[in-house]
C-alpha cells in the first residue's frame, strides 16, 4: 500500500503530502476502515484537487465494492455497507441559502450513516460541531492533504490515520 508523508503536525492537525491518486485513495481507505455512524467528514479544495478519489478510498475503507464517483449532479450518492450507508454529498452547486431545502438532515441523522461532504461550507448551518475538516491543495507533483479536528469524535478519527 502506498505511503503518505506527514509533513507538518500541530495539536489536533495534521498534514499529509500525497504524491499519487493512489496515495490519495489509500489514506481515504485507512479513514473509511475508521468510520463509524454518525461520522460527518467535510472535503474542501479546488476542482481536481482528490477529493473524489479520497471518498473513493473511504468507501473501499469502509467496504464498498461498487463503482464510486463524484455526486457533482445528484447531490448524493449512498454507497452501502454491512458497516454503514456512507453519504457522498457534493454541495458545489448548492448555496447556503439552498441547504434547507435538500434534506442535509436526514444523510446527517441516519443512525446508520456516515457522511463525507465535498464542498461543505454551503452546508454549515447544519454541520454538527463535532465533525472532521480536510482540505486539499495542489503542491508540486501531488496534495498536501490537511486535517483539522473539531471535537472528540473527529480527533478520534484523526488518531486513527
Amino acid at each position: 500500500m502506498p505511503k503518505v508523508r506527514v509533513i507538518k503536525e500541530k495539536g489536533a492537525d495534521f498534514s499529509f503530502y500525497s504524491s499519487s491518486v493512489d496515495e490519495t485513495k489509500a489514506l481515504g481507505k485507512k479513514l473509511g476502515r475508521a468510520l463509524k455512524s454518525l461520522d460527518i467528514v467535510c472535503l474542501q479544495g479546488n476542482l481536481g484537487a482528490g477529493k473524489t478519489a479520497f471518498v473513493e478510498g473511504a468507501a473501499r475503507g469502509a467496504g464498498f465494492k461498487g463503482d464510486v464517483m463524484s455526486p457533482s449532479f445528484g447531490l448524493v450518492r449512498i454507497y452501502r455497507t454491512q458497516k454503514l450507508n456512507l453519504y457522498h454529498l457534493d454541495l458545489f452547486r448548492v448555496s447556503e441559502l439552498e441547504t434547507s431545502e435538500i434534506g442535509l438532515e436526514d444523510c446527517f441523522g441516519d443512525p446508520k450513516g456516515a457522511s463525507l461532504i465535498e464542498w461543505a461550507a454551503s452546508g454549515r448551518l447544519y454541520l454538527p460541531s463535532d465533525r472532521l475538516e480536510i482540505s486539499f491543495e495542489y503542491q508540486k507533483e501531488g496534495r498536501q492533504i490537511s486535517f483539522r479536528a473539531l471535537g472528540a469524535r473527529a480527533r478520534k478519527l484523526l488518531e486513527s490515520l
